[in-house]
Formats: structure tokens, sequence, C-alpha cells
């Protein structure tokens, strides 16, 4: 027959798991000042509110209370055999709670409610404890060392992959001592925020032919058809535009502009340009993520073989922005440098010249060595147009979020332009060019009004604040002092009889 008694350590185990699952219910409420659900946090903005602890039925003892603001990053590489996934507290700020705030003795009284504010500001740059790993120079360093902004969990889609992660929250934990007297947190709450700290205007990379992610020229050949001789040669380039600024409400973006540059260069002298019958662009905005700590810029050189002991991964999403309308935009003729040393062309130019000025027809040896220059390979001139292209970010339909690195995670964006050629034989051809686009984030002095032209949120809350402060500002009432006299009041005497009465 088996034995039914209890041993006296079961005993005990039994009632520590019976207390466990009975003990008092601690409720935790994070309330944030002025906060609503799309409300953006920049750098400087303030957090502030307080922190409410209920208990029911029963006094429950405490050591301490801990508010936190926290920022978080956060990775998931599917590796084959095990996902790895990565997280990283770059942010920690602790909420000193003076003494005073707490019941004497610590305990939370049943049915009593405690409330504990907490203020916290939004840094403009982390610790150097917040970057630990390995860096080669101190440029990426000091973006490491960067605010970055929210990754993910957005009411509009980010373009973010589920495999990185930033997060900003307010966390509010209640510490309690164990058995052996130590602190141990015990019940907590969290708030969760979203942050896109101010971002100012980096200088422009400088892009090689090692840097896979970019084209920053290219170059085709164009034909009448298949087996057709070439009719000259079309390079389209561009250079890295102005940054596009949001605004720190996070609403608004201000348009840039980028220009490219083309040039055509025809085989023979009747070659002629093509026509440019409009330009099409997309962004694509590029994540970066690791298992580890980045140790270079992933845009730069070729992040895919860049692979190391820890995994890495690159995520792409491209969203279209209004084709952009060619307009007035026309060729121009420039000599080449063979051109301009050949006297025979440049007798040929000047002469046509001439002929538009006065009517005189050139010499014959002109045209004579005009013919015979058509038969060398290529053409004394090519030809050059400027086309800027507007670049206008749908703000409204997606959540765009500043260009930045930090140590497991980072944001770039390439502005593709696709330039749509016609020869005068009715063939058309692309080329398609890829440019870096930086977009950053204005300060707080450049958000007061949206684009709409009202004040944010934000803005009309501080304005009514201070009206406020200003109505209920104590005031003196006093009876003024006012000096009486016999004499009545009169005007000034006129300048012209004082110069009369003088003289």
């Amino acid at each position: 027959m088996p034995n039914r008694s209890w041993s006296t350590a079961q005993a005990s185990t039994a009632v520590e798991s019976a207390q466990k699952y009975t003990s008092p219910k601690i409720n935790m409420d994070i309330h944030i000042d002025n906060h609503y659900q799309s409300r953006i946090y920049t750098t400087s903005s303030t957090v502030s509110g307080h922190v409410k602890v209920t208990t029911s039925h029963h006094d429950v003892p405490f050591n301490r209370v801990q508010v936190l603001l926290l920022g978080t990053s956060k990775t998931r590489i599917d590796a084959i055999n095990i996902p790895q996934a990565t997280s990283h507290t770059f942010l920690k700020l602790t909420m000193p709670i003076p003494d005073s705030y707490y019941p004497v003795p610590r305990c939370f009284g049943a049915g009593t409610t405690y409330t504990i504010p907490f203020h916290f500001v939004i840094p403009q740059h982390l610790t150097l404890n917040a970057c630990g790993h390995r860096n080669p120079n101190d440029a990426l360093k000091e973006n490491h060392l960067r605010l970055p902004p929210s990754l993910g969990d957005w009411d509009k889609d980010d373009l973010t992959p589920y495999m990185s992660r930033i997060t900003y929250c307010v966390r509010a934990r209640v510490h309690h001592r164990d058995a052996e007297g130590q602190s141990v947190p015990g019940m907590e709450a969290s708030h969760d925020i979203k942050v896109i700290p101010v971002v100012a205007e980096d200088a422009p990379l400088n892009i090689t032919t090692q840097d896979k992610l970019y084209v920053m020229s290219k170059s085709k050949s164009l034909r009448k058809s298949i087996i057709s001789p070439k009719l000259g040669k079309v390079t389209v380039s561009a250079n890295q535009p102005a940054p596009a600024m949001i605004s720190s409400d996070g609403h608004s973006i201000s348009p840039t502009t980028a220009q490219l540059d083309l040039v055509f260069e025809p085989t023979s002298n009747e070659s002629q340009p093509p026509k440019v019958v409009g330009v099409t662009s997309k962004v694509t905005a590029v994540t970066y993520y690791s298992a580890g700590g980045i140790n270079q810029y992933p845009n730069l050189k070729n992040w895919a073989r860049s692979f190391g002991a820890d995994g890495r991964g690159a995520y792409s999403n491209s969203i279209s922005i209004p084709a952009t309308p060619v307009g007035n935009a026309a060729w121009s003729q420039l000599l080449t440098a063979q051109g301009r040393r050949d006297s025979g062309y440049d007798s040929e130019i000047r002469y046509e010249s001439d002929q538009s000025a006065n009517g005189r027809q050139p010499p014959s040896w002109g045209h004579d060595s005009h013919k015979r220059n058509n038969n060398n390979k290529g053409a004394p001139y090519y030809y050059a147009m400027k086309v800027h292209v507007p670049v206008q970010l749908p703000a409204c339909k997606k959540q765009f979020i500043p260009t930045f690195h930090s140590c497991i995670s980072s944001r770039v964006y390439v502005l593709w332009m696709t330039v749509t050629l016609s020869t005068l034989v009715g063939t058309s051809s692309t080329v398609t060019v890829g440019v870096p686009l930086q977009i950053g984030v204005g300060s707080r002095e450049d958000g007061r009004v949206d684009a709409t032209g009202l004040p944010t949120f934000e803005a009309a809350m501080e304005d009514a604040a201070l009206e406020i402060d200003a109505y209920l500002r104590p005031r003196t009432m006093s009876v003024p002092n006012v000096e009486f006299n016999s004499q009545l009041p009169g005007y000034p005497e006129p300048r012209h009889n004082r110069v009369t009465q003088r003289a």
C-alpha cells in the first residue's frame, strides 16, 4: 500500500506555493501627461506623469519603487539551426524617488492608491557605455551614440521587417526583499512611446565603385535596332540631393530636389540626341540588422559578403513617388576637347556663327574638311542636359523614419531615378541610377506649425500653459501716485515761434 503521508519538506513547499498563488494583487497604472496614441516625442521632449499603485484585500510590504525610461533594440536572425535573438538596451534613465513619497512603514495598504510622479527628458546623445563593441573609427562610434528612432509598431507602415525592432517605454517596478534579504523586482508595468530624435544634415557620402548599393552613373549605347550600328552613347549621372527633413511631430516631410546630368556622345555628325520622355522615381528603404555589434557602415562596401561569427541581414522595401515631367529641358551642344584642338572644326563652327549673324557663306574648304572628318570615329561635339527631379515623400501613406546607424540596426534610403529616352526612329530605352537620400528631422522650433498651417498639439498646449500661468500670476493692487498742481495742461510751443522770439 503506497505511503500517502507528506514529509516536512513537501509540506513546506506546498505552503509556499499556496502563498504564491494567493498573494495579494498589485495594480499598477502609468499615466503620461498630455499623451495620445499618435503622439511622437523628439529630442528634449518631456515625458512626465505619475504611477498609480493600488493593492486589493491585503497589505503588501515592499522595498522600493523603480521608474525607468528605457530604449531597447532587438533583432532576430533566422539561422539554419536555431534563430538568434539579440536585445540591446541603449538607454536607461532612472527617476530618483525621494523617501518622502513612500509610506511609513513601506507597505502598500489594502484599498489605498499611491501616486508616484516621474519626469524624464529625451536626451540628445547616448552615454559612452551604450556602445561597447569595437569600432574602426570615431565617425562610426559617433553615429552609434546617437539616439535611434522607434522602429516597428507604428500606426502606419514604416517599411520595417519583423526582424528588427526599436522600442521606448516608461517602466515601473515594485521591488521587495526575498528570504535572503536581497531586493528583487516583483510586479511591473510599462507604457510604450514613439520617439523620433532630431537628426541634422550629414555630409554627403563619398560613393565609390565598391559601394554596391548605389549607382551614381550609368552609360548605355543607343541603336536604331538590334543589328544596326550605334547612334551614340548616353550617360546619366547624379549626385546626392539635399536631405528631406521630417517635422518634429513626424507628420510631414519637406521636399527636396535631385539633379540628373545627361550626356550624349554621338558616333557621327548625323546622330541626333534622343528625346527625354520623362523620369520616374522610387525610394527604397533598406533596413540592416545583425546579431552582434556592427563595425562598419552597412550601406557602404559589400554588406552581403561581410559575414562574421554573428549573423546579419538586410531588408528592402520600395515606394513610388510621382513621375517628373521634363518640361522645357533641352540638349545643349558643346565641343569636345579634341574638337576644340582641331582648327578645322573650330573654323567651321565660327563661320556657322558668322553666317547666322551676317548671312555670309563659309569657305568651301570648311565643308571639305567636314566631309573628310566625317569618316573619323565620333563627332567633335557632344550634347548635355540637366534635369531637376522633385522628390516629395508620401508622409500620409508611410511612416518615414530618419536615416540612422546603431549598434545592431541601421536604416538608409536609396533614390532610384529612371530616365526614359526615345530616338527619332521610334525606339525607346531606359537608364536607371540610384543615389543616397538622407532623411533628417527638424528641431522643435521648426515643428510648431503642421502641414495645414495650424499649430501642433504640443505648441498649443505650451501656449495654453503660458496663458494660464500669466493669468494666475499674483498681482499687486495699489493706488497710483498722482501729482496735482494748479497749472492747466497745454500744448508745447511751436518751434517756429521760439525761433522768431529768439531772433
